[in-house]
């Protein structure tokens, strides 16, 4: 009986660790930073005299530009696209960039090999920087990750009808290498966001024309949804563990 609600707890863990490694895998919401580099135009009055009309009096003409409202430029990334969308600048850049308030005006590029920077056009170009060799690794581990997730629950679902501990327990160990192969994805992620310059990779192009910019850089939902995955996924893999232990004990 004990075995049993064990057995169920573990999986409930793990589906729910799982499906949070996959959700973080397929939103794009890793990074969300934004800046005020937006093209701005300034109002000008300006009143041209000289002219005059049949009766002598003097015309004058007023040309009136208006200025658009300044913006935010908002950028969200992920595994799979890199987007980029404007915004008011009273719009909290989190809550903007859900899925409910995504404008016609956005421009999404492939970025498959995101986190780490990556280098516009030729190399060496005045964005490329030297952490851009270890990009790929980010990469790799988040597949490798999701495969062991997945290969730890296909192993717990044949053992059930056999109450197999060697499977019980080869199962709960992929579970605990996906755990740990997303927690080294976030400490990747959080290295590359506190000590790499996050400003020049967010700005790239842009930041020639904006020096001065101001760029507000944040932890995604994703990075969030993922690192809430990687304990779930733990426990999981723990449990299982120790569920096969007790199988093979009362053999």
């Amino acid at each position: 009986m004990r075995v049993g609600a064990a057995t169920l707890a573990g999986g409930i863990f793990g589906v729910l660790g799982t499906l949070c490694f996959f959700v973080a895998f397929g939103t794009d919401y890793w990074l969300v930073a934004s800046d005020n580099c937006g093209l701005h135009t300034w109002s000008t009055q300006t009143t041209l005299t000289g002219d005059k009309d049949a009766n002598g009096t003097e015309i004058q003409l007023v040309e009136t530009i208006t200025d658009s409202p300044p913006t935010l430029t908002l950028h969200h990334e992920g595994f799979f696209w890199r987007c980029v969308f404007q915004v008011e600048p009273t719009a909290h850049a989190v809550l903007a960039t859900l899925f409910t308030n995504q404008p016609e005006s956005k421009v999404c590029i492939h970025g498959y090999l995101f986190p780490l920077p990556v280098a516009l056009g030729q190399v060496p170009h005045p964005s490329y920087d030297a952490t851009a060799v270890f990009r790929g690794f980010w990469t790799v581990l988040i597949i490798l990750g999701l495969v062991a997730a997945l290969t730890g629950g296909f192993l717990l679902v044949c053992g059930v009808p056999f109450i197999s501990h060697k499977l019980y327990k080869l199962g709960g160990a992929f579970l605990i290498a996906a755990a740990c192969l997303f927690l080294f994805i976030l400490l990747l992620f959080v290295l590359w966001m506190e000590v790499t310059e996050v400003r020049r990779y967010v700005m790239q192009e842009r930041g020639e024309a904006c020096p001065d910019a101001k760029v507000s850089v944040l932890y995604g939902l994703s990075f969030m949804v993922a690192a809430a995955g990687v304990p779930l996924e733990l426990i999981s893999g723990m449990v299982f563990m120790l569920v096969a232990r007790a199988l093979r004990a009362s053999k």
